[in-house]
């Protein structure tokens, strides 16, 4: 057993590193990758994100980890490499486990939970689109209505009238071409 407490020293020592190696991604990797495979040797387990289905998904503490994660940073910069940091996975392992959980690419999740908070903001606010936008961790606004569009089939504006006068009960509903 005093093997496994070297093994505990080194994860702990590679965890630290992770952290000073936020901009140098290529080192970052391989240290995570090291971490993980540690992390096995000393607590092997049974393969639990493998579903019947063959497909690979994280467990659900790391799901709700990352979920909390993107959450808090809707409106900033959601990098995979910071979403595997947190659940101990290499980026290509994490990147599967994803969307074998939640059935698309970190980063087409990302977009939609940016959508998504955006008709929010749109349907709760009168704030302007473009304030919208960037509030919701778009670019700009053109970035925002590219990504609507994709998901509503509607643009942000005409998606907003049309919610806003099916809600509204004193307010007819005006058809415009």
């Amino acid at each position: 057993m005093q093997t496994q407490g070297w093994m505990h020293d080194v994860v702990a020592l590679l965890d630290a590193a992770i952290v000073h190696l936020r901009q140098e991604q290529p080192a970052r990797g391989a240290i995570l990758e090291a971490t993980s495979l540690l992390r096995r040797q000393i607590d092997p387990q049974p393969a639990e994100g493998a579903a019947e289905d063959g497909k690979e998904r994280l467990l659900a503490w790391q799901a709700r980890k990352v979920l909390d994660y993107i959450d808090g940073h809707i409106t900033s910069r959601v990098l995979v490499a910071d979403l595997c940091a947190l659940v101990w996975r290499s980026e290509a392992h994490f990147s599967r486990s994803f969307k074998g959980t939640f059935g698309c690419s970190p980063h087409a999740f990302v977009v939609r939970r940016r959508v998504e908070l955006a008709a929010k903001h749109m349907l709760q606010t009168d704030m302007s689109l473009s304030d919208i936008a960037l509030g919701c961790g778009f670019v700009d606004q053109a970035h925002l209505c590219k990504h609507f569009r994709v998901v509503t089939g509607e643009t942000p504006a005409a998606w907003r009238r049309a919610k806003k006068t099916h809600s509204s009960p004193r307010a007819p509903a005006v058809e415009t071409a």
